[in-house]
Parts: structure tokens; C-alpha cells; sequence
């Protein structure tokens, strides 16, 4: 069973928060969104709200999923990415090097991360049909 690795793409007034990684040296530069691996008896979304309040200092009210599962690290993980939305808070780049809201035409603007590639497609229709 692969290791579930949470993303969360958090949309507001029609764009999503994209994050540049600051490390490890290999990935720096390059941009995902937010979230990381689920610990043993965690859900999901709980990991999710973690991971948010832990890399951003916010918190989120998470959505549905988007996307399709994303195998990760040779088959070892897989990358599931849930829509979600700022309930409290003002990102703050914690452990990021910079963060970016970006709307769909922003998309290709920086350089995202091959597992976050897929999710970046599927969140274009998203974005254009977002009134809030």
C-alpha cells in the first residue's frame, strides 16, 4: 500500500496558493501546493488542516477532491489534492521560499513539481468558473 502524501489547493476569489519549495536542494524553486504525507491513524482532511495551519499558519475548511491520484517517489506514495478554502488566517510562507496566488492564466507561470502537474490541468476549469 503506497504512502498517501495530501495537497491542498486553496482557492480564493477565483485563484489558488502556489508554493515555491525551499529544500531539499533538488525540488528548490520549484512549486507545489501546500500539504505532506499523512501520519499512521490520521484522515485525509485532518492531515490536510495540519499540514495548512504547520507550512501556512491558516486554517482551512477542505473541499472535494480534485484530480486523480498521482503516484509519487517510483509507485512508493501517491498525491491526492483536495480543493479547500481559508477559514481563518493569512498565508504566511513558514516553509516555503515564496507563495503565489495565481489565476488561470497564471498557471504556467512557474515551474511546478511533475507529481502537481497533473492537478495544475484539472484545476483550470475550476478556477474559471470560481465566482467566490
Amino acid at each position: 500500500m503506497p504512502k498517501v502524501v495530501v495537497g491542498a489547493a486553496i482557492v480564493a476569489a477565483g485563484r489558488v496558493l502556489a508554493c515555491a519549495r525551499s529544500h531539499p536542494p533538488e525540488v528548490a524553486g520549484r512549486w507545489e501546493f501546500p500539504g505532506g504525507k499523512v501520519e499512521s491513524g490520521e484522515s485525509e482532511v485532518a492531515a490536510l488542516v495540519r499540514e495548512c495551519a504547520e507550512e501556512l499558519g491558516v486554517r482551512v475548511e477542505i473541499g472535494e477532491r480534485i484530480g486523480r491520484d498521482v503516484p509519487m517517489g517510483h509507485g512508493s506514495s501517491v498525491l491526492r489534492v483536495y480543493l479547500a478554502r481559508l477559514v481563518a488566517g493569512e498565508p504566511q510562507p513558514l516553509e516555503h521560499a515564496e507563495l503565489r496566488w495565481l489565476g488561470p492564466d497564471e498557471l504556467e507561470s512557474v515551474p511546478w513539481l511533475p507529481a502537481d502537474e497533473p492537478i495544475v490541468a484539472a484545476l483550470r476549469p475550476v478556477l474559471t468558473v470560481s465566482p467566490s
